[in-house]
């Protein structure tokens, strides 16, 4: 019986492609700026001013403008939705951060108004203002890729930390305390929180 070669060359064009990528994924692994942690994205807003916040309202509570992140010391910026389960996870610790005195402001993105105050209404309400994005106009501005992102803005409007991923207490613990320290900063009982 003759054998035809040709049938299995899909077979080694797969097996060659596999190898390929499978090499590609381990050459890179931990190299951000070659795709391997997409986590680790470097933030094009960290060390620059804050950009413009152009809000809409959020139903009745105090809304949120560009003049709020100047004069009340380091600030925290949390772009959330209701529909992002990351959000929900941080959640407990941003309201822990916020009870400790942290100015805590919320960007709603992209989100259905009802959806974002039933978010709010189920799991409580920790920012001081909160303004609504709707169309992502403020999420490019802030160079936003996915949900949820944090900013820690100084005093002078200067985004001095950028945190990609939801703040949880390992986060807070392993990246914010660091590198906000590092930065010269320190959050209200932050310490304590990451801890617990």
């Amino acid at each position: 019986m003759k054998y035809n070669w040709l049938l299995a060359l899909p077979l080694i064009v797969t097996a060659a492609i596999s190898g390929v990528f499978l090499a590609q994924l381990v050459l890179n692994r931990g190299d951000p700026a070659r795709g391997g942690d997409s986590a680790a994205l470097p933030s094009t807003r960290a060390g620059s001013v804050a950009p413009d916040l152009d809000l809409q309202p959020l139903a009745q509570l105090p809304g949120l403008t560009r003049a709020d992140l100047e004069g009340n010391g380091l600030v925290i910026v949390n772009f959330f939705a209701s529909w992002c389960v990351p959000c929900r996870a941080e959640h407990p610790t941003l309201t822990a951060l916020a009870e400790a005195g942290n100015p805590l402001y919320g960007v709603n993105y992209r989100d259905a108004p009802d959806d974002a105050l039933g978010f709010l209404s189920d799991l409580g309400n920790p920012y001081d203002l909160i303004g609504a994005d709707p169309e992502a106009r403020a999420g490019r501005e802030w160079g936003v890729a996915a949900l949820p992102e944090t900013f820690f803005v100084n005093d002078e409007g200067i985004v001095v930390l950028h945190l990609r991923g939801p703040v949880l207490r390992r986060s807070l613990r392993n990246q914010v305390i660091p590198a906000l320290a590092e930065a010269g900063y320190t959050l209200q009982g932050a310490e304590a929180i990451a801890q617990q």
